[in-house]
């Protein structure tokens, strides 16, 4: 089943890459940044309340919360240079040198986490490396 969530991840990435491109046109990209970080807050809190999960704030450890915080941090930094770069330079361009994240993260699980990197992990790593590179070039 997580491979479907992926898929639908990917795809609402590629469609959020696209509309973004448009939205952050005429304005600053950091107030689209934050137009569509309200969205989601709204979008999100809707999910958690109708879902009824609101009562398990409570029960949320103090380690949760610092890394919860620490990753909304990253994330509001990441949309912020994305936003900027998709301003700045082709969308079709850019966002293929953003999925250096999926190089970044298997780096940073294997030091951190210790999840063991494949063979078949580290040729995709490797492609989807070569790929960014050649894009920037």
């Amino acid at each position: 089943m997580w491979k479907f969530y992926a898929l639908l991840s990917a795809l609402f990435a590629s469609l959020t890459a696209i509309c973004a491109k448009v939205g952050v046109k005429n304005i600053n990209s950091d107030l689209a940044t934050a137009i569509r970080t309200s969205v989601i807050l709204t979008l999100t809190w809707g999910i958690v309340f109708f879902g009824n999960h609101q009562t398990e704030i409570k029960e949320i450890s103090r380690n949760t919360w610092t890394f919860l915080i620490l990753s909304g941090v990253a994330t509001g930094l990441s949309w912020l240079f994305y936003f900027k770069a998709i301003q700045l330079g082709n969308v079709s361009r850019v966002a293929p040198i953003d999925k250096l994240s999926v190089v970044f993260t298997i780096i940073l699980a294997f030091i951190f986490l210790h999840e063991r990197i494949t063979l078949q992990v580290a040729i995709g790593a490797i492609l989807i490396a070569s790929g960014s590179i050649l894009m920037i070039v």
